[in-house]
Formats: structure tokens, C-alpha cells, sequence
């Protein structure tokens, strides 16, 4: 199949402030291609799409696109004109296609927008619901470049599946920067990565990406250690028998040798969130009691009615469902923020807890710096721990020093995660936590979260982290909550979300969640990659070390016979002056057995330093092909 090239991107480069975000990219996007755009938050991915869209320019090289192509790009500012949510997502069709109601109706309705909501002011929903207008618009504009960065942060479960079949079908191009790995790699045909301020465009999806990057960098690494170790080996060579005739030619065969060798640095250890929660004991078994509480900001119209659930220490309890209907408002119940109107919470007296809310950020105080908030989360917290939070968070150095008022959204909620790591808790209550962290801190995170032996509770609409983790769900569905015992594949395959995909995501996601699964799945290979690396180790010392030990005590050797045969040929000068022919024939005799030993010895040394060099370069070689 020949593929046409859409977008050609050459040798662009973009910095700020003085910081490169990247340089030489260059990449071609073809017709019909879905690329994943992944990499650490502030490494550029946002500012490669706005410099693709045109809002920004590149500093130096050059995009081209075809002749009347259309790029959508959706932005989370807000302009809308219209009176009805249906009015402005047709704003998106070309005017002489406005009377296609369906097309705007489909797209909206996928969105989560009810009939009724298709009738009412695009102002009377929340943020969160408006920039899903403005995605809908940009779906419902059919252009031939999509470009989507982090579509699903506004988006409950049931949309996302919905988006993920709508854009696995997409007929042109498309672009997509989302943390969510799982979703991210049932859409994508191609994975774009940004890395070490480089661009690499690959085929497949981001576990293939991923795989790729560690292996070479270890790759790298391993050589540049043992291009180190030869590099001083042979600088130790040369610079110990530099002044030896006998071995001048070894030693101008080491020094080119060392002149073609690459110099290479070490990479940069690169900058990623460090999640530990720090854990409360907690002996008891049951954490909770939930005992048919009812809940409702309208009387008339209860968001939770007759829920009871027992939570007990150790438990991951996952409560999912669409947007609006009650979700954070339990957590907010369970964290005693809310009380409910009718039932009981009953806690056990040794449950100390930790809500993560996104909302919460709102009790930052504004003066105060990043290291401040932390520091004054609990009592036990000294300024070296915050320090370390703060660092763990990434705010190192100065960073921990900046004003929450100077902060992004993103780097709030980083705050609020670092307040919470520092506190002892034994229950965590943690509302959509992923929102503004990177793929890498979602993998740490879900780390942290398997980790930690206390009970958690989260909403999430993140199906890896569904699949991973939830041992059981609170379900928010058909306008009711219910408890459902089992995990995620389960009531996908009893239950689902009624949009034919019940058994399907788990095969998919198995791939994305390669991290963690591969704690529990290649515990037996690891195991015997091991131990197969530690035989050949044990018979390199075995083979080497002899061999090192002979080559050091010759070293030692050659000096002593050499300081003594500089004595000798003093002493044969002082029986020359004083014409002592008996000494003279004496010292002659010594010196020539003296120089034979150091003539033995160098020849010795010759031979056994070449069998290390083979020896080594051969172990070596059997190590490398364990990788």
C-alpha cells in the first residue's frame, strides 16, 4: 500500500526561554495514519501541535502540508456564539451542510450530551462539558488533520469507549496526546515520541516505543561502562610502560587505540514523579461500614439511594460510571465532607485517611511556595522531608521555592499528591488522580497504588488502571449505584457498559499495562535470566581473576627487579671507579640474571594480557546475548 505523505515535517527546532524542548525534527505523517504523540510533561508535545496548527512558529525548519488541507485542533478556550448546544456543534459543518442535524446528533450524543441537553445554552454546562462541545465541534468538522491533547481528561468511561470506536475509524489523519496508554493504544497505528529533546516516529503502538527506547539506552549504557573501563585500562597500560623499549610497539598500538575510541557521556538521568505513599498501621479488618445512606443536592432527586458496602483493610474498591452522577459526591461522603441524609458511615477508630480531589486545589494558599504547602501537611514533617517530597514531585532545587499563585492546574494537583505522600494514612480516597500527570507518572502511580497495603478507594475512568487494580466497583449506571463483587474484566463480561464492548478490552490493555503485569507474569524468566547472568559472572571471575592476580604480581615483579637493577648498575659504577674486579664480576653476574627475570617477566606479561583481552571480550559477548 503506498502511502502519501499529508504533513512533512523538516529540522524544526523549538526552545523557550533559553530551555530546548526539541531540535532537528523531522518526521512525515501519511494519509490514514493515527499517531500516538507521547513524552514527559514539559517536554513539548502541546507546543509540537501548536506549532503544527500554526498558532506557533518553529525556530528554525520548515512544515509543509498539502494544498487546501484542514487541520482541527481543539483548544480549551471557549467562544460560543449559538443558543443551543445542538446549534453550535453544527457551527462545525460547512454551511451548506447545517441542515444535517444527524451528523451533529451522533457526535454529541457519543459525547455524553442527552436529547434534553442538546436544547440548553452551551454556558449552563460546566467547564468540563463545554470543552467536550468543542471537541464534538471539531469531530463534527470532518477535517483531514485531527489533532486531540488530552481529550479524555472531561470524559466519564462510557464517552471514552465511545471516542476510542469513533476514532479507531477516523478516515483521514490524526494526532493524539493523551496519558491514558490503554486508550491511546487501541486508536494508534503509529507512536511519535519525545525524547532527550529528539523526535522518533515508529510503527506501532507505545509498549513497542517504550521497549525500544529502554533497550538502546541500555545498550548505550552498558557500552559506555565498558568503553570506560577499556579507556582506563589502557590509559594504565600506557602510562606505566610508556618508558619501556621492549614494549614500545604495544604501547603505541594502545595509544591509537585510544585515540579512535568514542567518547561517550553518560546519559542524563531524566526527571520522573516518585510515588511512595507513606502507610498508617492499621490491624483491624474492616476499615468501613456503609450502611444504606441516601444523598441528594435535590430532594427530589437522589444521586445516591440504599448503598451499603463494607470496606475492608487492603481492599481496592474502584467506583466508576458517567459524569454527573454521583461519583466524587460519594468520595466526598466517604472523606466526611459530605454527610449523607439518611444511613451511616462508620469508620474504625485507627482509620486515618488521605482524599486526593481535584477541586481540592482550591485550598492551596496562594503565598505560599511549593516546600510551605508540604511542610505544613502534618506535624512530623521537617524541612528535609519536604525538601525530598517536593523533589519527588518535581520540584527540585528552586522549583520547591515558587508561589502556588505562579503554578499551572497540572502542577497544583502535583502539590496536593505530594501533600498527601507525606502524610500517614491507611485509607487513600482518590478522585480521578491521573488528570495532568504523564504516562510515566501514571505508571508510577499505579505502582504506588499496588504497593500501598492500606485500603484505597478511586474514581476512574482509566480502564488500565481498572483492569490493574479494582478488586471491586461501586457502579454508578441506569440512575442508581450499586456494589458489584468482582474486578473490571469481570463486569465487563456479566454486566458492561451496554456498548457491545464487554470482553474486548482486556487483551488490548494487557499490551499497555506491560509494566505491571510483568511484576506478576515473567517472575520465572527473570529469574533464570539471572541466574544464568550470575554463572557467567562467577565463571568470569573464575576464568579472569586468576589471570589478574598473575598480571598484577608480574607488575609488582618488573618494579622490584627494576629498582634493584638500577642499585646494581650504581654499585657496578662504584666498583668501576674503585677497580674492584672481583665485585665487578660479582654485580655483572646479577645484573645480567636481574635483567633476564625482567626480559622473562615482560614477555609473560605480553602473553597473559592478550588471554585477558580474549577472555574478557568473549564473556563479554555471552553476557550481551542474554539481552
Amino acid at each position: 500500500m503506498n502511502l502519501i505523505n499529508m504533513i512533512n515535517v523538516e529540522n524544526i527546532a523549538k526552545s523557550y526561554g533559553g530551555r530546548l524542548l526539541f531540535e532537528n525534527v523531522s518526521f512525515k505523517l501519511n494519509s490514514r495514519e493515527r499517531v500516538g504523540v507521547i513524552g514527559r510533561n514539559g517536554h513539548g508535545k502541546t507546543t509540537l501541535f501548536r506549532t503544527i496548527s500554526g498558532d506557533e512558529e518553529p525556530d528554525e525548519g520548515v512544515i509543509t502540508f498539502p494544498k487546501y488541507y484542514r487541520i482541527g485542533y481543539v483548544r480549551q478556550q471557549i467562544n460560543f456564539t449559538k443558543n443551543t448546544v445542538l446549534e453550535e456543534g453544527l457551527t462545525g459543518l460547512p454551511p451548506e451542510e447545517r441542515e444535517n442535524f444527524w451528523q451533529a446528533e451522533k457526535i454529541l450524543s457519543g459525547l455524553g450530551f442527552s436529547d434534553e441537553d442538546m436544547q440548553r445554552h452551551p454556558r449552563e454546562f460546566s467547564g468540563g462539558f463545554q470543552v467536550r462541545l468543542n471537541l464534538a465541534k471539531e469531530l463534527i468538522s470532518d477535517p483531514d488533520l485531527l489533532l486531540l491533547d488530552e481529550p479524555t481528561n472531561y470524559l466519564d468511561i462510557t464517552s471514552i469507549r465511545w471516542i476510542e470506536r469513533f476514532l479507531s475509524q477516523w478516515p483521514h489523519e490524526l494526532m493524539l496526546i493523551t496519558h491514558d496508554r490503554g486508550f491511546m493504544d487501541k486508536v494508534i497505528t503509529h507512536t511519535l515520541g519525545i525524547h532527550r529533546g529528539k523526535v522518533r516516529k515508529m510503527a506501532g503502538d507505545t509498549g513497542k516505543y517504550y521497549n525500544q527506547i529502554a533497550k538502546e539506552e541500555e545498550i548505550y549504557e552498558k557500552t559506555r561502562a565498558n568503553d570506560e573501563k577499556r579507556r582506563k585500562e589502557v590509559e594504565l597500560f600506557i602510562s606505566r610502560f610508556r618508558a619501556k623499549a621492549r614494549l614500545a610497539n604495544m604501547v603505541q598500538s594502545r595509544i591509537k587505540t585510544l585515540s579512535k575510541m568514542e567518547k561517550r557521556d553518560k546519559l542524563e538521568k531524566m526527571k520522573t514523579l516518585d510515588f511512595a505513599f507513606r502507610e498508617a498501621p492499621f490491624t483491624a479488618k474492616r476499615v468501613m461500614a456503609v450502611e444504606n445512606i441516601h444523598f441528594g443536592y435535590d430532594p427530589l432527586s437522589l444521586l445516591i439511594r440504599d448503598l451499603n458496602i463494607t470496606i475492608n483493610a487492603g481492599e481496592r474498591i474502584c467506583v466508576v460510571g458517567q459524569n454527573g452522577k454521583g461519583k466524587t459526591t460519594l468520595l466526598k461522603l466517604l472523606a466526611g465532607q459530605l454527610q449523607p441524609q439518611n444511613g451511616n458511615i462508620k469508620y474504625h477508630h485507627s482509620v486515618i485517611q488521605g482524599f486526593f480531589e481535584q477541586t481540592n486545589i482550591q485550598s492551596l494558599v496562594a503565598n505560599n511556595t511549593v516546600e510551605d504547602e508540604i511542610l505544613y501537611s502534618h506535624a512530623d514533617v521537617d524541612r528535609q522531608k519536604a525538601r525530598n517530597a517536593c523533589g519527588a514531585m518535581m520540584f527540585s532545587g528552586d522549583d520547591a521555592l515558587k508561589k502556588i499563585s505562579v503554578l499551572s492546574g497540572g502542577e497544583k494537583s502535583r502539590v496536593m499528591l505530594g501533600k498527601l505522600l507525606v502524610s500517614p494514612v491507611n485509607l487513600l480516597l482518590l478522585d480521578e488522580p491521573t488528570n495532568h500527570l504523564d504516562m510515566e507518572a501514571c505508571d508510577s502511580l499505579l505502582a504506588a497504588i499496588d504497593d500501598f497495603e492500606g485500603a484505597v478507594i478511586m474514581v476512574t475512568h482509566n480502564e488500565l488502571f481498572l483492569h490493574a487494580l479494582a478488586q471491586r466497583l461501586i457502579v454508578f449506571q441506569d440512575d442508581r449505584v450499586s456494589v458489584f463483587d468482582g474486578d473490571y474484566q469481570y463486569f465487563l463480561e456479566k454486566k458492561g457498559w451496554g456498548d457491545g464492548l464487554k470482553t474486548k478490552s482486556l487483551m488490548r490493555t494487557a499490551t499497555a499495562t506491560d509494566k505491571h503485569y510483568a511484576k506478576i507474569s515473567n517472575k520465572l524468566p527473570k529469574k533464570k535470566l539471572k541466574r544464568k547472568r550470575s554463572e557467567i559472572i562467577r565463571r568470569r571471575g573464575k576464568a579472569l581473576n586468576p589471570l589478574k592476580k598473575q598480571i598484577s604480581g608480574l607488575e609488582n615483579t618488573i618494579e622490584t627487579d627494576e629498582k634493584r637493577l638500577t642499585r646494581l648498575n650504581l654499585q657496578m659504577v662504584d666498583a668501576s671507579e674503585k677497580r674492584q674486579s672481583d665485585e665487578i664480576i660479582k654485580l655483572s653476574q646479577d645484573i645480567h640474571a636481574c635483567q633476564t627475570r625482567i626480559d622473562q617477566c615482560f614477555d609473560e606479561l605480553e602473553m597473559l594480557t592478550e588471554k585477558l583481552e580474549s577472555q574478557s571480550k568473549r564473556f563479554e559477548k555471552e553476557l550481551a546475548a542474554l539481552e
